[in-house]
């Protein structure tokens, strides 16, 4: 039978998961996309907890001030410059098809103007690979290639900020806050370990707590967790 798993209630949208964005400095993104060469100076950084890098707030020649994710290497009252002839430096913000292959990029537009959607944790960048047509193939972090519009904007550069997974939480408090300020479920418990009317792997107190087994694609949605739609079961035989 079918149950309402935690992925469906967070899917929901009640305020046990919603993000709490109020609380946010503001939403990282480019600037008012435009085909005109702006310039831009940094006037400050912002930690903000809704983001895992600091974010760099930009004052640009227009009037606009722009809270966007900082790339390694910029201080502040450095000139950033947003445009089609923009330099090839750490923050300047140029569309894909003006991106040289091999250069080093993040936050990319998913769709042009949007203000950057891929590649924004800390740390992180991507790959330009190659140029086909009006398609730009990308290596993201994860090593895998996407195609995206030569009309989409990126940031030259890596995103600072990245030895913060290098320093140890030590302790479930440093955990619960770090879940805390983004609203996250934590600690999340076990499937095998939650009752029968909570997730379909769950069971009765016995010593065999695991419902776990392969499960068909067709399986209704509050089913279809774990192996789903495995080829094969069982221990591979020699």
């Amino acid at each position: 039978m079918g149950k309402r798993i935690i992925s469906q209630a967070r899917g929901k949208g009640s305020p046990t998961y919603r993000a709490p964005s109020f609380n946010y400095k503001g939403e990282a993104k480019h600037n008012s996309y435009t085909k005109e060469t702006i310039s831009g100076v940094i006037v400050d950084f912002v930690k903000c907890r809704g983001h895992s890098a600091p974010l760099a707030a930009i004052e640009y020649e227009t009037g606009e001030m722009v809270l966007t994710i900082a790339p390694e290497g910029v201080k502040v009252g450095d000139i950033l410059k947003a445009g089609n002839e923009a330099e090839l430096k750490e923050g300047h913000v140029l569309p894909l098809e003006n991106i040289p292959e091999g250069t080093f990029i993040y936050n990319i537009e998913s769709t042009p103007g949007d203000g950057g959607k891929f590649v924004r944790s800390s740390g992180t960048f991507a790959k330009l690979i190659s140029k086909l047509g009006k398609k730009v193939v990308i290596q993201l972090p994860s090593k895998k290639k996407k195609s995206f519009s030569s009309l989409c904007r990126a940031s030259i550069g890596i995103v600072a900020s990245g030895g913060r997974p290098e320093k140890p939480l030590l302790k479930a408090g440093n955990a619960y806050y770090k879940m805390k300020a983004k609203n996250k479920l934590w600690p999340r418990s076990s499937a095998s370990a939650m009752n029968a009317v909570d997730h379909p792997f769950g069971n009765k107190r016995t010593s065999r707590k695991s419902k776990a087994r392969p499960i068909s694609k067709n399986a209704p949605p509050g089913r279809k967790v774990g192996t789903v739609a495995a080829r094969r079961t069982g221990r591979k035989k020699r």
